[in-house]
């Protein structure tokens, strides 16, 4: 009797020792375990992702395309051309061209479709007075964020556009912020065309006062200049400095020598 009792203690103190190695309480019911972590080695490889290819800048993209995109004219002679973006409005484009007629200068204006079609007798009044003109897309879009199907919307709408003023399609492109990508500068090339950037800028966008853009400008002339300013903006632009430096700006110009020529005038493409 003795051994049978002892023989009972035994094995229930095996069973209870069983349930405390499982973490397990007396009377609790056994559910499933948790998997144990993994561990992982420091030396473990992860998966490689594939890099993006690298945009060129407009540096190699100036190497790259030297015959179509342009930042300069000949630097041989003292020649430099003034260059007017995001014409027409009702407000400064007038004053610009007055400004020009009185200097007798001419000018090239990069004109958006949009506000050609918002102000069709200043854009007349452009063409009238012997400026040349330039296409800088439909609606001011940054053309490398665009589909290519849109990119070339926004370049053949406003070629349209120039057209019906000036009765030819412009030899001469500026994209909006100076920004264009490989394959808009191949189709650009494709058609014999030139993408006009600039080394001078006169940064009027900002709302500078007339002594500030003049020395912007004056300060940074070299022969062979393209200098950029605008004659257009948007709902509060601010472009009276740039109406009150041209004056300044010319008869500087005139007396260190220089002759102002429109965009093909200074590449000698006229």
């Amino acid at each position: 009797m003795r051994r049978s009792k002892l023989t009972v203690l035994l094995l229930l103190s095996l069973v209870l020792g069983c349930g405390a190695s499982t973490g397990q309480q007396a009377g609790e019911p056994i559910g499933e375990q948790s998997p144990a972590p993994v561990a992982f080695s420091p030396q473990t490889k992860q998966p490689e992702t594939e890099k993006e290819p690298e945009t060129p800048s407009l540096a190699e993209l100036r190497r790259k395309f030297p015959e179509t995109f342009i930042f300069n004219g000949p630097t041989d002679a003292k020649v430099v051309a003034l260059t007017f973006d995001d014409a027409p409005d009702n407000t400064f484009t007038p004053l610009v061209l007055d400004a020009l007629k009185e200097a007798g200068v001419q000018a090239t204006f990069f004109v958006v479709g949009q506000r050609v079609e918002k102000y069709p007798e200043v854009m007349r009044r452009i063409v009238q007075e012997g400026h040349i003109v330039g296409n800088h897309s439909y609606s001011h879009a940054n053309l490398p964020k665009l589909s290519d199907a849109d990119f070339r919307s926004q370049i053949t709408r406003t070629d349209e556009l120039i057209r019906q003023y000036t009765g030819y399609v412009p030899s001469y492109v500026r994209p909006p912020y100076g920004n264009i990508n490989e394959e808009q500068l191949k189709w650009f090339a494709g058609q014999q065309r030139k993408v006009v950037n600039w080394n001078v800028d006169s940064l009027d966008w900002k709302g500078l006062s007339k002594d500030e853009v003049a020395a912007n400008i004056l300060d940074h002339i070299k022969p062979g200049a393209i200098i950029l300013q605008h004659s257009g903006g948007g709902v509060g632009a601010e472009l009276t400095g740039t109406v009150e430096a041209l004056p300044v700006v010319i008869a500087k110009l005139r007396e260190q020598g220089y002759r102002m020529a429109t965009i093909p005038r200074l590449l000698g493409q006229h």
